[in-house]
Parts: C-alpha cells; sequence; structure tokens
C-alpha cells in the first residue's frame, strides 16, 4: 500500500481517508494501535484494510485521487496484449506493475506504487516512451498476469467454425449475437478470449468430456470431467465471469442479452486440425450463470460394435437382434452412460446402400455418411413425436430416436415397430427388465410392449486400468468380501501403479458393462400378464443373461477395471 501525494511530500494516508470521509477519527486512531504494536510495522493503509474499515480499491481510490492520478479497475479487457511484450515479465511481477495501451508514443502503466518516481522513469527508460501511470489494486494485477503464463501461451484453438455456419444453432442476427461477433472479431487478441480457446483446447487435449464453468460468491472455478471423475483446473479472476460467459454464447450463437434463462447452443472448432463438437448449456445461479460444455470428440464419434467391449456371445446376438425386420430393440441406462455411442455403433454396424436408414435426435451428435439424419426443435413444436410421425411417411426402414421420453413418443415407436420397422431407442432405467415397466408407466399397453420388444442392453461406463503401466495384485479384504456377498471368488486382481501415460492416476479411458436381455414367448407372456419386476428378473435369469456386477467382475478378472469401479458403478 503507498502513501501517495502530490508535491515532494505524500500526505498521510489517514488524513486522506479523514477528508473523503471513509474513516471516522476514532477507526483511524484504532488502526495506528494496531500499527504500533505490529511486528513488521505495516503500512497504515493494509491496518486499515484489515480491520474492514475500508476495502483495499477505496485505499487506492482514495490515494489517487489525492495524488491527481486516475484510478481504474484492472480487468483483462482493458489490456493489449501486444503492449505486455513492452515490459519484461520478471520486471511487471517483481514490480506489481501491467502495461496497458500505447496511444501516441504514451504508454499507459497501472501500477500499485504512486509515489515511487524512480519507478515511473525506469519504465520509460525501458520502454523507450513516455508513460502514463494510473492506479490499481495490486490483486487485480495479479490476476491479470496470471493469465499471461507462458505455459498457457500456445494453447490457441487454430479455427473456430459457428454452428449457424453449418446451419445449425441460433440464427447470428437473433439477439443482436451479429454485432457481438462484430465487436468480437475486432478483439480476437484479447485476454478472455484466449482463456476461453486455452479453456477448450486444453479439455480436448486432456480428454474431458465435459467443462463447467461455476460462478460462486467470490470465486470462479473451471472443472474438467475426465473419465467420469470432476477435477478443479483452473480459478480465473472472478470479475471476468461475465466476459467469458459473453464470450462462450457468442461462439455458440446465443443470446447475450438474456442472463435470466437457460439458454443452450453448439460450437464446432477444430482443435489440431480435429474438428470437435461443443454443446454448450447456461444456466442461471445465485451468482451468475454457470456454464457446462459438453465435448464431442468426432475423432471417437463412431466405434464398431465389436469394440464397445461386449463379451463374444453377446456381440454375436446383439448384431445379429440388429438385423430383426422389425421391433423394438432399446438401450438403457443412466445419463452419461454411453447409450448414444452404442446406438451410433448399431447404425455403423447395419448401415447398407439397400436400406433406408433414419434417425430423430436432440441434437444430431455425430454426421454419419448415407442415414438421414434429423434433429428434433421443441421451441417451435418440432418434438420427438412430431418428427417421427412425419418420418413414418418417408418410408424408413430403420429408425433410431434418440430417447423415448413422453407417452405419446412411445405409443408412435411402439405401432411403428409393430407395422414392420426396426426402432432402435434409448430409456433411462437401472437394468434392462425394468425397459418393461417403464414402457407401460409411459402409458404403452402391456400386449404391445410384449409383441414389440426385440432386446434390450442395459449398460454403464467404469474407468479402466491404464494399460501402461498394470499389474498384477492382491485383491483387499474389502474386495474379496464383496465378491462373496455377491456369489462369486475372486483370486486376484490388477491395479495401476501410476505412470506418465495416465498423469499417475493408474486410470485411463473408460469401457462398458453390460447386461443383454432377448426375451422369449414365456417371458412375453408374463410381460403382456403385468407381472411385477421381480418376476421379469427371475425370467431374465431363466435365459441366462448375465447382470451388470457379473459382466463387471468378469472383466475385473481380466485386468479390465477393478472392483471398486464395477461396485460405483452398479450400486450393488
Amino acid at each position: 500500500m503507498s502513501q501517495a501525494g502530490t508535491g515532494t511530500r505524500p500526505k498521510p494516508i489517514g488524513e486522506v481517508l479523514l477528508e473523503q470521509k471513509l474513516v471516522t477519527d476514532e477507526q483511524i486512531a484504532q488502526a495506528l494501535d494496531v500499527q504500533r504494536q505490529s511486528e513488521n510495522r505495516k503500512l497504515l493503509g493494509e491496518v486499515i484494510v484489515e480491520l474492514g474499515f475500508c476495502t483495499e480499491a477505496q485505499v487506492v481510490e482514495a490515494l489517487a485521487d489525492a495524488a491527481g492520478v486516475p484510478f481504474a479497475h484492472i480487468n483483462p479487457s482493458l489490456v493489449d496484449p501486444k503492449t505486455m511484450k513492452v515490459l519484461s515479465r520478471e520486471f511487471v511481477e517483481s514490480n506489481s506493475v501491467l502495461p496497458l495501451f500505447k496511444v501516441d508514443n504514451v504508454l499507459t502503466v497501472a501500477v500499485t506504487e504512486l509515489s515511487n518516481v524512480f519507478l515511473v522513469e525506469e519504465i520509460a527508460q525501458l520502454a523507450g516512451s513516455a508513460v502514463q501511470i494510473v492506479a490499481a489494486v495490486k490483486s487485480d494485477i495479479d490476476d491479470t498476469l496470471e493469465l499471461y503464463r507462458p505455459e498457457a501461451e500456445g494453447f490457441v484453438i487454430e479455427d473456430i467454425l459457428h454452428a449457424h455456419e453449418d446451419g445449425g444453432g441460433a440464427s447470428p442476427s437473433a439477439g443482436g449475437v451479429m454485432d457481438a461477433v462484430d465487436v468480437e472479431a475486432m478483439n480476437a487478441e484479447s485476454p478472455v478470449v484466449q482463456l476461453v480457446n486455452h479453456l477448450i483446447s486444453s479439455a480436448v487435449r486432456e480428454g474431458a468430456s465435459d467443462i463447467h464453468i461455476e460462478p460462486d460468491d467470490k470465486k470462479l472455478r473451471v472443472r474438467y470431467r475426465v473419465d467420469g471423475t470432476l477435477a478443479e483446473k483452473l480459478n480465473p479472476p472472478h470479475q471476468m465471469q461475465p466476459a467469458i460467459v459473453s464470450r462462450i454464447k457468442i461462439m455458440a450463437g446465443m443470446d447475450i442479452s438474456e442472463r435470466r434463462l437457460p439458454q443452450d447452443g453448439s460450437i464446432s472448432v477444430m482443435v489440431e486440425g480435429n474438428r470437435v463438437d461443443l454443446r454448450v448449456s447456461t444456466l442461471p445461479n445465485a451468482y451468475g450463470e454457470k456454464v457446462v460444455i459438453r465435448i464431442i470428440d468426432t475423432r471417437n464419434a463412431l466405434v464398431g460394435l465389436d469394440r464397445l467391449g461386449l463379451s463374444k456371445g453377446v456381440y454375436e446376438e446383439f448384431a445379429h437382434q440388429a438385423r430383426s425386420p422389425h421391433g423394438i430393440i432399446l438401450v438403457t441406462g443412466p445419463t452419461g452412460s454411453g447409450k448414444s455411442t452404442t446406438l451410433y455403433a448399431v447404425l455403423n454396424e447395419i448401415s447398407l446402400p439397400s436400406i433406408n436408414i433414419c434417425t430423430v435426435e436432440d441434437p444430431v451428435e455425430f454426421q454419419i455418411p448415407g442415414i438421414n439424419q434429423f434433429h428434433v426443435h421443441e421451441k417451435i413444436g418440432l418434438t420427438f413425436a412430431n418428427v417421427l410421425r412425419s418420418l413414418l411417411r418417408q418410408d424408413p426402414d430403420v429408425i433410431m430416436l434418440g430417447e423415448i421420453r413422453d407417452p405419446e413418443t412411445a405409443r408412435i415407436a411402439v405401432q411403428a415397430a409393430l407395422t414392420g420397422h426396426l426402432v432402435l431407442s434409448t430409456l433411462h432405467t437401472n437394468d434392462s427388465p425394468s425397459a418393461m415397466t417403464r414402457l407401460h408407466n409411459l402409458q404403452v399397453e402391456s400386449y404391445l410392449v410384449s409383441a414389440s420388444i426385440v432386446a434390450i442392453l442395459a449398460q454403464r461406463l467404469i474407468r479402466t486400468i491404464c494399460p501402461e503401466c498394470r499389474q498384477p495384485a492382491q485383491p483387499s479384504a474389502a474386495a474379496r468380501s464383496s465378491a462373496a456377498r455377491l456369489g462369486m471368488e475372486l483370486d486376484q486382481v490388477f491395479e495401476g501403479r501410476g505412470c506418465t501415460h495416465c498423469n499417475q492416476r493408474g486410470m485411463k479411458g473408460r469401457g462398458g458393462i453390460f447386461e443383454f436381455l432377448v426375451p422369449d414367448d414365456e417371458m412375453r407372456d408374463a410381460i403382456a400378464a403385468d407381472a411385477p419386476l421381480g418376476e421379469l428378473r427371475t425370467q431374465a435369469e431363466r435365459l441366462g443373461m448375465q447382470t451388470l456386477v457379473e459382466d463387471g467382475f468378469d472383466k475385473v478378472r481380466a485386468g479390465v477395471t477393478t472392483v471398486e469401479e464395477v461396485l460405483r458403478a452398479t450400486a450393488v
């Protein structure tokens, strides 16, 4: 905290604050007592801030006013990145100064020590120009400098393709977005743009599936979800939150003027020459707008059905059922369990020039050559049910529905399955037998469910052991106990010791565990008779269905994953 003034003798800080009626005589007296008792003889301004009589910004602004120097609330939007290079990194950090911009050979610099005329002269000599100083809070300067760390340079996205250029997302002229894009284009080198680019590109490089940008009372937190687990990565300055959200909204074709309502948008970017699709969701909370960016890396868009991790028997039966001429095949599981990936793998497996395959999705996640893909738009009445109803007049052989989420869609899907179409879709259920009762809850008559269901695949995603550092290990007592409770034996397990390939985590990537059910005539009779869920599960066991946890323990024995991962995913 500096002691600024005019002329050769700076005015005491206490006098300045008293003149501006920011403190009382009693508070100054108390602060002087604390100052005298402090071991390292703190500056009076620091003591006043610590006692809560004034904020740091109030003290600095008062000093600036007394010295006849402008005061500025420093934020990254005030900084010209090219001007940052006028002074060395070491110099600006050691002296708590920040070059802001340069106009007509006059360099404007934010400083914290107004009375240090020698520092101003040194800056002028180093910059080779006249210097105009402005007063700033040290924490603001430090937070802005943090965005210019050398290791962050180069985390720049090579190219940005807005969603509207591909015909998706919001109209460029909606909500003033076009004007915002024009302004943004003129400031492509701003720190906010660099930060957002860094967040996206580093998340893609780390294999993250989601980016969470979460405002709090005094903190802005950025977390990545990698292999299903959230981890905090960055804490940008809290005051940057509105600018960061606005930048992301501009990229996603969203309305930057609307901060009270949730919004959704999409972005397509190029990272290291690869196209990555982003799904953006904003939701206002008590401290601003929380942003979640879902990352869809098109490099991993389409995998073969044989690469999902299905056992040989399940893969062969699933591939066979996927070629049924009619009926419904369901993939079930919670959000984020890889259901869409499985459906795309099925489409990739059965796609032929002689088959008309159509999809109804919200949104279309991956473009598949040779397949007709349609997206819903519920705001204009283009719902799953409406698109599906129209699609049936397009002579489809196979229909993929992103999700059966309401009674109308469920009924139309069942009717389509019963009239000669193969329907693929997803449901949110915990296991395969529960899919039948879920359809019944969606007001589909039990006899129609019985007649239309072809097969059901329940699945979960589990973290897998890093193949580079995997090693055999003895199962813990808790693992043996869990296996025994489930009627299984566990003689040997595997673990990852941690290496550079997995960032010392011991786990790398995710795979699936599955539960596949193909009803027979006896089970169909039970479904039509409204049999309770417990009886349907008994019927499934009679058919030899391997449960999720059984498939998981097979993968534990094979060294694919750990007992803890299987128990976490199946919650048994």
